[in-house]
Parts: C-alpha cells; structure tokens; sequence
C-alpha cells in the first residue's frame, strides 16, 4: 500500500509514526508539503520521500490522507483534482465535510472523513471516522487499518456524526487537561507542591481511566463504589452537584458540536 500526506504537521507525523511502526515500508510513504525545512525532517526522521508541490507522484499512491488546515484544503483539493484516478481520499481536515469535498472534486467518490484526537501522537488516540457511500468496504478497512496505527476507531454511519465526535473526543484532551489544572490547582492551595499536585491529579486520571476501560460495569457504577454518604468524595460530589457542573459540561460539549456543524456550513460554501 503506498500513501501519500498532503500537510506535514502533528497528525501527519503522528501516522507517519505509528505506520513505520505497524510495518509500512517508509518508501512507500510520500509527503507534500511547502515547508522544506519539515520536509528534510521527515527525510531524516522516517526516510520516506518528500515534494514541495502537488505532483505526479500522487497518481501513484493507492491512498491520498489530506492533513492540512481547514482554510487551506480548498485550494488544496483544486490542485490535487489533475492527479486524482482511483486513490482513497482520507480527509482529517476538522469541520470540512466529505460531501463538500467530494462536490470541489466534481463528484470523486471515494473519500472518507475522519476526527483523530491529539493522543494519537502517542498512539493512545481515538478517532471517529465516516465514509462516502461509493467507498467499498476495502477501502474502508484499508482506512480503519491506517488509522488503527494511532489507536482505536469508530464508525458512524451519518457525516453529522462526526461533530459529535469532533466536540466529545476531537475537543475532549482540552476538556480533561481542564480538570486537572483545576485538582492541580486545589492541590496547592491545600498545600502540596506542583509537582505533587501534578503528579496525584494525572496518575489519578490515568488509572481511573484504565479502571473505566477494563470494568465491565458502567461508569456511574464505578463513581458511586467511590462515594460514600457522609465521605470526602460525597462532599466533593454535593458541592460539584449544587453548581450544576455535569449540566454545565454537557452544556460546553453541545456548545463544541454547534460549533463544529457551523464551521461544516462556512467552509462547505466555498465554491
């Protein structure tokens, strides 16, 4: 399977990272990108093969994953659309729908969007993904199988979907580095130090959700085992409750998939 990267940044080197590591031969993996200094780092870093411009060398790819900025991806899709024959087109542009892709493309239907997270450049990420109707179910294994080199998937079968994904996992490392600088925070002012502060609030993080991960009982199962009426833990819990702070974040995460469905219409009316 050869694959080319249009864009060189975080995510891109993110897969480039975790394809060596599943056993994609680095010839095979060909980046574009404008900044010729990134591109000698890739050079170096992984030996895979590098081009400042959109080129021919695309037509020979079997997949073609387009990781550059939303606002760029127009003209982005306007050049690559001479070197377009049968390759998959993976999308990891944020807010820019297949559909509208597809519609810049003249109807090119093989394109398959997808939302990573930022763990993913650590290999713990997730990633949401959703296909245009005229993608085979190969192809759609070849994209699990390139995007499974960063962590886990899950598909959705409407494109609306991906918002929601977008709000809940895209945005949601913010969300969770947000609670712990708020226990780091409470943790000195109760007289640790920062790192300790640091060290509790994340270890804490990371093994409850490992617990969450391997338990076969749901969530609120797990919180309740922890807070006992009377307790610390059910102080906490009571006074997180009188400020309403579960509605409040389901709240923000809807505020997030507004916000996404609206980049998906401002983008989406390029011609």
């Amino acid at each position: 399977m050869k694959i080319g990267f249009i864009g060189g940044g975080n995510m891109a080197v993110a897969l480039i990272s975790g394809l060596l590591q599943a056993g994609i031969n680095a010839k095979h993996i060909h980046v574009v990108d404008v900044n010729q200094a990134m591109l000698a780092r890739m050079e170096t870093e992984f030996g895979v093969a590098t081009s400042l411009s959109i080129d021919h060398h695309l037509q020979q790819m079997d997949v073609i994953i387009l990781a550059v900025k939303p606002q760029q991806l127009r003209d982005v899709v306007g050049e690559l659309a001479a070197h377009l024959k049968d390759q998959l087109l993976i999308s990891i542009a944020a807010g820019i729908r297949a559909t509208d892709i597809s519609r810049w493309l003249n109807g090119f239907p093989k394109i398959v969007r997808v939302m990573p997270n930022t763990p993913a450049l650590i290999g713990k990420g997730i990633t949401g993904m959703f296909a245009l109707p005229d993608v085979s179910e190969a192809e759609k294994q070849c994209a699990d199988e390139i995007l499974r080199a960063v962590g886990s998937t899950s598909w959705v079968t409407e494109e609306r979907l991906i918002d929601v994904v977008t709000a809940v996992s895209g945005s949601g490392p913010a969300y969770v580095f947000y609670f712990i600088e708020a226990m780091q925070q409470a943790a000195q002012e109760l007289g640790l130090t920062h790192e300790q502060g640091t060290q509790f609030a994340i270890a804490t993080f990371e093994g409850a959700a490992q617990l969450a991960m391997h338990s076969t009982e749901d969530v609120s199962v797990l919180r309740e085992r922890v807070t006992s009426k009377g307790g610390t833990t059910y102080a906490a819990l009571t006074s997180l409750d009188a400020d309403d702070v579960k509605n409040e974040i389901i709240r923000a995460i809807k505020s997030a998939a507004i916000r996404a469905t609206a980049l998906g219409e401002e983008f989406g009316q390029q011609d």
